[in-house]
């Protein structure tokens, strides 16, 4: 039987946590929905600095026994129109083998549950259009098509 599947903080002073985001997200941005390359040593080393030190970071670990698992990595932001916080999702990686078990809505859960702690008026998050997996979780937790219809825009510097 598989242990329970816990999400906690990312503990930025314990090793074990540093090197399982790094891991994680060396998985998430390999994966074909991905599609880069693997961090090297010092983006490693500026991937855990960098959101060790941003102020409004919210970053969870999926852990199942000394397994972690999944990952979630967030920031709070302010929304002017409705004058609350928010908290757009960022990144979301389940590993390879414990995908379609839960692990992804579990993280999810514990996101929309700081929102409401924090009195957040959304939870934002964007979605490969090719993503079907991803796209079936995000719609059972209540997630959906921005009205009206939002597009993710890029201009690289």
């Amino acid at each position: 039987m598989q242990d329970a599947v816990n999400v906690i903080p990312c503990d930025f002073g314990n090793k074990g946590h540093c090197n399982a985001l790094a891991d994680l997200m060396n998985e998430y941005i390999t994966d074909k929905m991905g599609g880069g390359e693997p961090y090297n040593d010092l983006q490693k080393e500026k991937l855990i600095s960098g959101l060790r030190d941003h102020p409004s970071k919210l970053v969870l670990l999926a852990k199942s026994g000394e397994q972690f698992i999944g990952l979630v990595t967030c920031f709070v932001n302010f929304a002017t129109f409705t004058v609350k916080p928010f908290i757009n999702v960022h990144d979301i990686i389940v590993t390879q083998t414990w995908r379609n078990k839960g692990v992804g809505q579990k993280l999810l859960a514990e996101v929309i549950n700081k929102a409401r702690d924090l009195c957040c008026s959304k939870v934002t998050l964007e979605v490969r259009e090719d993503n079907i997996n991803a796209k079936y979780v995000y719609n059972k937790l209540g997630f959906s098509d921005a009205a009206p219809r939002q597009f993710y825009w890029t201009k690289y510097i």
